[in-house]
């Protein structure tokens, strides 16, 4: 038998027989494991209900523990959440975060463009399957954002964020908040991505393109982008104004 507590956020996630709780409180909640084989601190807390993803910090008593340490009777097991913004070198995470690239399922779908608008590499397809997703967050290295909580326990994801909102806005907001993301404002950054085969955007002269545009597009309008895969032209209409006036809520930029 452990003793085991869960912190912050991560209590939510908790499955055990309420009956068996010990302490539950704002802050955590605290109840005694049985350790009926031999098994990773990771497997416990991922029995329970909570991803590795949503990890940032174990200890036993107060010292640090990683995913691998096989658990003891008597042992006296914290499991903390994150702190905001994330580290990008937990130590609990064989690699680093060295790029922000994600991917995300079609529970989340539609964050994918606000993703993608802030620039920032965003692979999806709504026909891939768990699978597949988890097989391309590994060989990619991508940070999985999803609701779905049994794919972020998977072993081939590394990074992952477990999205708790369904407004795409409010996902965009949190992982904004969890990750820290900042963007210059006067970047180019911005738009710099096709929103639906997230593949580089390519700048184009006018007259390359003038052949495709509306009358009061080709009026007003002097820059445009293409996308190289799906041929889509893109410009800064009144939609990228509203668009940054929802990215300014978000206190994303940085001068």
């Amino acid at each position: 038998m452990i003793r085991i507590e869960f912190w912050g956020q991560l209590k939510e996630l908790v499955k055990y027989d309420a009956k068996k709780i010990i302490k539950q409180s704002k802050q955590k909640i605290v109840f005694d494991y049985p350790i009926t084989r031999r098994a990773s601190i990771k497997d416990i807390i991922e029995a329970l209900g909570v991803p590795h993803t949503e990890v940032g910090e174990i200890k036993n008593g107060q010292k640090k523990i990683d995913f691998k340490y096989i658990v003891s009777s008597k042992a006296n097991i914290s499991v903390f959440p994150h702190e905001i913004p994330l580290n990008p070198n937990n130590y609990l995470f064989e690699e680093p975060i060295e790029e922000y690239k994600f991917i995300t399922d079609v529970n989340v779908g539609k964050l994918t463009k606000y993703i993608r608008l802030l620039g920032f590499d965003c692979a999806y397809h709504w026909t891939w399957d768990d699978d597949k997703i988890a097989d391309i967050a590994y060989s990619e290295k991508r940070i999985l954002l999803t609701k779905d909580v049994q794919l972020l326990k998977r072993k081939k994801v590394l990074w992952g964020k477990l999205v708790k909102s369904s407004n795409p806005i409010e996902q965009l907001q949190e992982i904004v908040t969890f990750f820290g993301l900042k963007i210059a404002k006067d970047t180019n950054k911005i738009l710099s991505r096709c929103l639906i085969c997230n593949e580089k955007l390519l700048e184009v002269s006018k007259q390359e393109v003038i052949h495709r545009l509306a009358p009061k597009t080709k009026k007003y309008f002097n820059k445009f982008s293409l996308c190289p895969k799906c041929n889509k032209i893109y410009w800064a209409g009144s939609h990228v104004d509203k668009m940054k006036n929802i990215l300014n809520s978000l206190k994303i930029f940085i001068k």
